[in-house]
């Protein structure tokens, strides 16, 4: 079942799910945006955290979000790239968030397209679409791998474990 806004709410002020920072304009009837916090060029060894970055035509990039989420066990959800992006040629490649992570989130995406494309720190580009589990994990996401439990900023290499 996908979770409506009032829902993920609920979920929030009973404490089952957290995003930090919460910006009300980002949440959506059936999701929450999320806002890029650092964006890695890894064929120029760039890191940009603060302004405007412009990636290049046919290039891999990787980014990740503002947002640092908590999942209790039985929520999980699915990632979509905004379509304004996708409009641009960026595409990128997504996972499902499962049942107890917490962490900011990394993308990985490329910039398909024939000119340098723009992003701002700070604006939307992926939104998570909750679910609940039938019921909860027998074991979280830190029992199962937790391989990127706790991550912060771009990670590319999964923590030993």
């Amino acid at each position: 079942m996908i979770l409506s806004d009032r829902v993920i709410k609920t979920l929030m002020e009973e404490g089952r799910l957290s995003i930090e920072p919460f910006k009300e304009k980002s949440l959506t009837p059936n999701g929450y945006d999320l806002s890029i916090s650092e964006i890695y060029i890894p064929s120029v060894e760039r890191k940009i955290t603060e302004g405007v970055a412009g990636i290049p035509q046919m290039t891999w990039f990787a980014l990740s979000t503002e947002e640092y989420v908590k999942f209790g066990p039985e929520i999980t959800a699915q990632l979509w790239i905004r379509t304004s992006w996708a409009r641009k040629g960026i595409i990128a490649a997504f996972g499902k968030i499962d049942a107890g992570f917490h962490g900011t989130l990394t993308f990985s995406a490329f910039n398909a397209s024939q000119k340098t494309v723009e992003f701002s720190i700070g604006e939307r580009f992926a939104q998570m679409v909750f679910e609940f589990l039938a019921e909860s994990a027998e074991l979280e996401y830190s029992k199962r791998s937790g391989h990127y439990q706790g991550q912060r900023g771009v990670t590319l290499e999964r923590k030993n474990g």
